[in-house]
């Protein structure tokens, strides 16, 4: 019988394991990965930036973890030597209309306490010398890692306390009685006090099998990257973003300098028809039948249809990708870019067509379900680990039979 079992290999499973050694070092952790390594897919494709949580309204988990985690994340980086660099980044507004919005973005900024400045084009060219903007935030607080290696050492961090990890194991159904979980998958069957779903691209099907109803489904959207070639990348200092749709939970397309020095950019944001869909051409029936007979992805899609008609333009058309990126750096041509990885983003959708906007964890009889967390979870894993333990340390019964 285990105390808690764990079900998800990314970061945010590997530092929910970890936070809770902190709390119960004597306790029986397992963690259940379906894949045959950690880091499989949202945290393995994470586009590596340390955020600051600008973006985000202000008192919001987004907000709150991602600014702690900006923090705890340099910490845990520096403690255990992992490559990082809090090398900052600069939102840019291109044209007029965007003054605004930048304005507000900085004033959001000052709300949650980062460290943010307002600059204008002089100072943006000696920080950014081939950005084209009539003025810019810069966010000093921002920075770029290697997620997957953060996730490797929180991996071999909590096997030395005793985690047991199972690779290539997936969970079939989960039955709930009394204090007791039990877990069946491909390659036996678990019992254990307490469960926690951190199963990302596949939480909603988790929390089904565990019996819990929510108002949300997770849609996979694929965002799909150029890479600079060598001979460009002194184009890009650092972190160069665009003023975004205030109303539209993406980013933009934007340039990512990566530890390894090189530079994404990127990326669209299109629908996946496979949950862990990194190409154009991968489908799976059962993970599109369940997004097309969903009525709020319809709604949505009516929502943002001239938005997704842009993005879908960008992934079938390298030259409208190109001239999206020329808003920021107009010497940016075709041939200086070369396709890049994709990733794919667990967006959960309500069934009103809304998107959840924050982090959405829920809590069952005995058990937690982490049904959205989206980026900036990676920057935020630690805080969201912590913040997972709090929950679960409410719940008396759970933790004097673990106590003892």
């Amino acid at each position: 019988m285990y105390d808690f079992s764990i079900v998800g290999g990314g970061i945010v499973g590997l530092s929910t394991a970890k936070a809770l050694y902190e709390r119960y070092p004597n306790a029986k952790v397992l963690l259940l990965e379906k894949e045959d390594q950690l880091a499989a897919h949202q945290t393995g494709h994470n586009s590596g930036v340390i955020h600051s949580g600008i973006y985000y309204k202000p008192g919001s988990y987004k907000a709150r973890f991602a600014r702690q985690g900006s923090k705890s994340m340099t910490e845990f980086c520096q403690r255990y030597d992992i490559e990082h660099d809090i090398c900052g980044k600069v939102i840019v507004a291109t044209k007029d209309e965007e003054l605004p919005l930048l304005d507000n973005l900085y004033k959001r900024g000052l709300e949650n306490e980062l460290d943010v400045t307002k600059i204008g084009k002089e100072e943006l060219k000696e920080i950014e010398p081939h950005v084209n903007g009539k003025a810019a935030v810069k966010v000093a607080a921002a920075g770029i890692v290697n997620y997957k290696q953060v996730t490797e050492k929180f991996g071999e961090i909590v096997r030395g306390q005793g985690c047991d990890i199972r690779l290539g194991t997936k969970v079939e159904n989960i039955s709930e009685l009394n204090d007791e979980i039990t877990i069946e998958t491909n390659k036996g069957t678990f019992k254990t006090r307490f469960l926690i779903n951190c199963a990302g691209l596949h939480s909603d099907r988790v929390t089904k099998l565990a019996g819990y109803k929510t108002d949300v489904k997770i849609i996979p959207f694929r965002g799909e990257y150029y890479k600079l070639i060598p001979e460009k990348r002194h184009l890009v200092k650092n972190l160069i973003y665009p003023v975004p749709n205030p109303k539209f939970p993406f980013l933009g397309v934007h340039f990512t300098r990566m530890i390894g020095g090189e530079v994404d950019a990127g990326p669209n944001a299109v629908l996946s028809f496979k949950r862990e869909g990194y190409k154009i051409s991968d489908f799976n029936l059962k993970d599109f039948a369940e997004v097309m007979g969903y009525p709020g992805f319809w709604k949505l899609a009516s929502k943002f249809m001239g938005e997704g008609l842009e993005e879908m333009a960008r992934s079938i058309s390298k030259a409208k990708f190109v001239a999206s990126l020329q808003e920021l750096i107009p010497e940016v041509q075709a041939e200086d870019l070369v396709p890049g990885p994709a990733g794919v983003r667990a967006q959960a959708v309500k069934t009103d067509g809304g998107f959840v906007d924050d982090f959405h964890i829920i809590s069952g009889e005995n058990s937690i379900h982490v049904c959205n967390a989206p980026s900036p979870a990676a920057t935020a894993s630690i805080e969201i680990g912590k913040e997972i333990v709090n929950q679960i340390a409410d719940q008396q019964h759970l933790i004097s039979a673990v106590s003892s």
